[in-house]
């Protein structure tokens, strides 16, 4: 993505390419300063992303791990808003989306942003680690006020999932280009040369050979994450992410397969554990949230 583009205050979503244009990672970017960044990258690949930055900084550029410093907290759901008002002083109904500010909350010093990996409305919190479970507490406390209720990875999971939001490792990899993964809005070829840019300008110009796309399957059947996707009989991709969606009532999933194959109605088949369920394409995001002035449904946060 094009950084330069960010003023102090403002995020950015972004991912990290190899030479070969794969995703090393995403990640958000936030704006501290015309020459201060804060990365938040998938905690998984911390010590990868951590190398890659250190043997790509320039001179007089220094960077650091705070990993250990910083709690995060992710407070979501329509009713978000509302909850982190009863908590703090300060305003947040004018943070508008990707953009962040300091403001103390539950009487702790916090940094919070309108951002999220839920398609829904809400925060994110960092905070020092040791404020983290007084933070945690204290926003759970609110459960009676307006539903706060704690929300693990797999509620997580199968939200994004209904947004089409990546997850790294499932629908991201070292060998899938962003392009290949949709997010090509994120790639800016023009800004200059970038690890990966010449691999992707070449891409951009012939067209990828695969896509993600999301899949609807009959009956009740759950696709997961590696399961064959055939075409005609034949194998022609692997299904990234599949869940029960509980909003949608139907089983959902996202499968990588050939540009052939990848046009909205195609009709194709997925090998779950050695039966042949049938699957549509269907069009992405699986669901979005309702426009702003509906009743707020209650909030969750995660740690």
């Amino acid at each position: 993505n094009d950084v330069s583009k960010l003023a102090p205050g403002g995020v950015q979503y972004s991912l990290l390419t190899n030479d070969h244009g794969g995703c090393l990672d995403d990640l958000l970017v936030y704006c501290a300063g015309t020459d201060h960044f804060w990365l938040v990258v998938n905690a998984v690949n911390t010590e990868k992303d951590l190398r890659w930055l250190q043997d790509h900084a320039v001179p007089g550029v220094c960077v650091a791990d705070r990993s250990a410093e910083v709690a995060l907290l992710a407070l979501q759901g329509p009713a978000a808003q509302a909850c982190l008002q009863m908590h703090t002083a300060e305003d947040v109904s004018g943070l508008a989306p990707f953009r962040w500010q300091r403001m103390q909350v539950c009487g702790r010093p916090v940094v919070v942003s309108r951002t999220g990996y839920t398609g829904e409305d809400g925060f994110e919190l960092y905070l020092a680690a040791a404020d983290g479970p007084v933070v945690w507490t204290q926003l759970l406390d609110l459960g009676d006020r307006c539903g706060v209720v704690p929300a693990g990875l797999g509620a997580r999971d199968t939200l994004r999932l209904e947004a089409k939001l990546p997850l790294y490792g499932q629908e991201l990899r070292e060998d899938i280009t962003p392009l290949e993964a949709g997010l090509g809005a994120f790639v800016k070829l023009q800004k200059g040369p970038f690890p990966g840019h010449e691999v992707l300008v070449q891409q951009k110009v012939e067209g990828v050979q695969r896509k993600l796309v999301g899949l609807r399957l009959a009956d009740r059947q759950i696709a997961r994450t590696g399961y064959q996707v055939l075409a005609d009989g034949q194998q022609a991709g692997w299904i990234t992410s599949g869940s029960w969606s509980p909003t949608l009532h139907v089983p959902i999933a996202l499968a990588y397969v050939p540009v052939a194959f990848s046009a909205v109605g195609t009709c194709l088949t997925v090998d779950v554990r050695g039966r042949l369920a049938a699957a549509e394409v269907v069009p992405t995001p699986f669901y979005q949230r309702p426009r702003p002035g509906l009743s707020p449904a209650p909030a969750s946060v995660q740690g």
